[in-house]
């Protein structure tokens, strides 16, 4: 592939967008190439694209689990200037503000999305995309039966899973599975960002809290919250995670629940990263109670 900024210059001149006249990389993505376009009248966008798209649909798929978010009110996510195959173009975020008061309303937001979008099954009316490979939505009248299926068994035949995790780890992911209704309380499906690690969380304009990158379907709240918890936020989120839960009348326990709920991610790492910074290892550690001895 040619230089990344002239890749995305390619890319933006071929949608249409002229008047793109220089591009800027941009950090923290790990599967597709990214960076700050600036147009002929001094604004700029965000663009995206990767050298070899996964899917015709992987563009528009996040672009309507952007809009998605947005139109359940409460959170704010970039608005979509363009999304087709080849590229995805958004409005301009920012960093956000890494204080006490930001996160507090972050709070707000999530537990407001969380609480008004309850859905009587688990899923989306489409599949979409974790990086470069594809979420599985189908919809689910049970939720231990949908997050068991396609949110954990549904990574055992990625060809790197397969290599990471031997015959005892796979039969322990499935003796976990078959426990999940003692493991986890009956929760209802609400809708979620699906991967709510903490780069994707930013700010607009106004310094709101802003979020990216979706993967969105009807599933358990909680799985936003293990991932966010256990991608390494910084102090000043603790507050947030006191207020949701105040707001939602979240237990005491979620904490412990976390590694389970967050093997999800851990899977999708180890599927399609290399090294996997350290995913196997955790998901043995939380497969350790449920291998046979």
């Amino acid at each position: 592939m040619t230089d990344p900024t002239s890749f995305l210059l390619e890319r933006l001149h071929a949608a249409g967008l002229t008047d793109v006249v220089a591009v800027e990389p941009a950090a923290g993505g790990l599967a597709a190439i990214a960076g700050l376009a600036r147009r002929g009248d001094g604004t700029s966008v965000f663009v995206k694209a990767f050298d070899e798209p996964p899917s015709d649909d992987v563009f528009a798929a996040e672009a309507e689990g952007l809009v998605a978010l947005r139109g359940a009110g409460g959170v704010v996510t970039p608005e979509v200037v363009r999304a087709d195959r080849e590229v995805l173009v958004l409005s301009v975020l920012r960093p956000r503000p890494d204080t006490a008061a930001f996160w507090e309303r972050f709070a707000h937001a999530l537990a407001h999305l969380h609480g008004s979008t309850r859905h009587p099954r688990f899923g989306w009316h489409r599949d979409n995309w974790l990086g470069r490979r594809r979420q599985v939505n189908t919809w689910t009248e049970d939720g231990f039966e949908f997050f068991a299926r396609h949110r954990l068994l549904r990574w055992l035949d990625e060809h790197r899973v397969r290599e990471a995790l031997g015959a005892a780890d796979r039969a322990a992911l499935e003796r976990l599975c078959d426990r999940l209704p003692e493991l986890l309380p009956v929760r209802p499906a609400c809708l979620t960002h699906g991967d709510l690690w903490a780069q994707n969380v930013m700010a607009d304009p106004d310094g709101r809290p802003a979020l990216i990158d979706p993967a969105v379907s009807y599933a358990w709240a909680e799985a936003d919250l293990a991932h966010l918890w256990t991608t390494a936020p910084p102090p000043e989120a603790r507050v947030f995670f006191e207020r949701y839960a105040e707001l939602t009348g979240l237990d005491r326990d979620w904490r412990t629940r976390a590694p389970i709920l967050q093997l999800r991610q851990h899977l999708a790492v180890i599927a399609q990263f290399t090294p996997d910074w350290g995913a196997a290892e955790l998901v043995r550690a939380a497969l350790a109670p449920f291998r046979r001895r």
